[in-house]
C-alpha cells in the first residue's frame, strides 16, 4: 500500500448507555504515526447502522445537549417500525440520517485542523451494542 493512503480500525467500547465518545486524541495519535508531517485528509467511518460521527465541543455540556436533542428528535418509545432490541431501538437506526457515519477533516503539517473547541466524536445511542469500530483513513500529499 502506498504511503499516500493509510488506514486503521479503532475498537471502541461505548458501554451500556448512550454516549458521545471523544476520538480526537486517537485521531491525533494516528496522524502522528502515519502522516510524516504531511498535509492531507483524515476520513472517519463507522461501519454500524446505529452510530455516527460528530464534530462538536465536549466537556462543557454540548455532548449531553446533543444526546438530549436526539431524545427530543428521536424518542426511545414504541413509535418505530423497526422493533427488535431494546424498547425504542428503532430510533437508533434513524440516527445516522442526522449524525452521519462519516466525516472528512483537513490535516495540515500532520495535525488535525480543528477549531479551538472542536472535538471529533463517536455518537452512539444503541445500548444493545457496546463494541464499535471506527475506520481512520489518512490520504496524504506525497512529498
Amino acid at each position: 500500500m502506498s504511503d499516500a493512503f493509510t488506514t486503521r480500525v479503532l475498537n471502541v467500547t461505548t458501554g451500556s448507555q448512550e454516549r458521545v465518545f471523544d476520538l480526537t486524541d486517537a485521531c491525533q495519535n494516528f496522524l502522528r504515526e502515519v502522516s510524516s508531517g504531511r498535509d492531507g485528509l483524515l476520513n472517519l467511518f463507522v461501519p454500524h447502522a446505529t452510530a455516527g460521527i460528530a464534530i462538536l465541543e465536549t466537556g462543557a455540556g454540548s455532548d449531553n445537549d446533543l444526546l438530549a436533542a436526539l431524545h427530543t428528535l428521536l424518542p426511545a418509545d414504541d413509535r418505530w417500525q423497526h422493533r427488535h432490541g431494546s424498547p425504542g431501538h428503532g430510533r437508533d437506526h434513524v440516527l445516522p440520517a442526522l449524525v452521519p457515519p462519516h466525516a472528512t477533516l483537513p490535516v495540515l503539517e500532520g495535525r488535525l485542523e480543528l477549531g479551538t473547541w472542536q472535538s471529533v466524536c463517536l455518537v452512539d445511542t444503541n445500548v444493545d451494542n457496546p463494541d464499535r469500530k471506527v475506520r481512520l483513513s489518512f490520504i496524504g500529499h506525497r512529498v
